[in-house]
């Protein structure tokens, strides 16, 4: 007597990276030292470069944690401290050294640096409405023109991704950094719907050749759960 035979079953899929992609661990920076008329910010080639605060030391203590376990093969900084800072307890448990990519440091604001975007932002400029209004961040007397800004972004995550196949990285990085790339990988008509990523937090970009995927954006978990 022949038995019937077993019936194919078809599970849902399950997203894998595809061969030769990277995958990026984009970690915005902790929590920076707050903006004082009575100390200005150290610069470094015309832009901001502030301390860690308190708060911004446990973010990166709390970063170190979540990603020592993810298979991260390489780390990168930019030229500005705080990411370096914020690296430092990952590279510390992984026995890496950060490498620095440079491309991706912030955007300059041109005669808002140093502080007083931060101020400008508080007290309700004008030009605040309009950055908004607008989604460019060169309505800022000074600063860099969008088109240039998203250009170096976009150079730089196919530089990463193109020296780092089948490998996962994590890069510290800015807000508004990761905003923008975000918008790109989503074809975002609203050119600032990703901006707002907390600090310490973790978005996770998928590169496979010109294909951007995204796979999460501004994970705080492990910024909430208790620290010990």
């Amino acid at each position: 007597m022949s038995t019937p035979e077993q019936e194919i079953e078809y599970r849902q899929h399950r997203f894998s990276p595809p061969p030769g992609a990277t995958e990026i661990f984009l970690v915005r920076h902790g929590e920076s030292a707050p903006a004082k008329a009575s100390t200005p910010f150290d610069m470094v080639d015309g832009q901001a470069d502030p301390d860690l605060a308190p708060e911004g030391r446990e973010h990166a203590e709390r970063v170190g944690g979540r990603l020592a376990d993810e298979r991260i093969s390489a780390l990168y900084v930019t030229t500005l401290r705080r990411t370096s800072q914020t690296a430092a307890p990952l590279a510390a448990k992984l026995g890496l050294k950060p490498e620095l990519e440079a491309d991706l440091r912030e955007i300059h604001l041109g005669d808002w640096e140093g502080g007083l975007f931060r101020r400008y932002t508080h007290e309700g400029h004008p030009i605040v409405e309009k950055l908004w209004r607008e989604q460019r961040w060169d309505v800022i007397p000074g600063a860099e023109p969008m088109e240039d800004f998203s250009g170096r972004i976009k150079a730089a995550i196919g530089r990463l991704a193109a020296a780092n196949p089948d490998r996962r990285i994590a890069v510290f990085t800015h807000g508004g950094v990761i905003g923008e790339v975000f918008a790109q990988a989503s074809a975002a008509k609203n050119r600032f719907a990703f901006l707002g990523a907390d600090n310490g937090s973790i978005s996770h970009l998928v590169v496979s050749g010109d294909e951007w995927m995204v796979r999460r954006f501004n994970d705080t978990s492990h910024l909430q759960s208790p620290f010990g």
